[in-house]
């Protein structure tokens, strides 16, 4: 019985923590996880920097900017890679925040989040 009562605390502890080491990260919702190194990057960056405006903190919150996703401008990854780096006059450009690879990156991971349902 003694056993029991001492492993009962551990395992109330460990558990959470082994099953958040188990999610590589957070993917936009109704997303399957990135497939390669390059997307994984991207989905770490966008949750850094851009999750905070598009992608809906709470169901009764309001969203921010647009929701993104692999037909974002069109689907065009140039028109992507330059939106991402210039910023428009609402969104702040990131070509000094992020390396080229990193905005290349951030698209390879957009183009895995499908279209948003209507």
């Amino acid at each position: 019985m003694k056993r029991g009562a001492t492993l009962f605390p551990f395992l109330l502890f460990a558990v959470p923590l082994l099953a958040l080491a188990q999610t590589p990260g957070t993917a936009v919702p109704g997303t399957a996880p990135p497939s390669n190194d390059k997307q994984l990057l991207g989905m770490r960056l966008f949750n850094q920097s851009c999750r905070v405006c598009h992608v809906k903190p709470q169901m009764t919150s309001p969203q921010y900017a647009p929701v993104l996703s692999k037909d974002t401008l069109g689907g065009q990854e140039a028109a992507m890679r330059t939106f991402i780096a210039n910023g428009t006059p609402r969104m702040p450009g990131f070509k000094t925040h992020f390396k080229p690879a990193e905005i290349d990156a951030i698209v390879a991971y957009l183009k895995t989040v499908p279209r948003p349902a209507e």
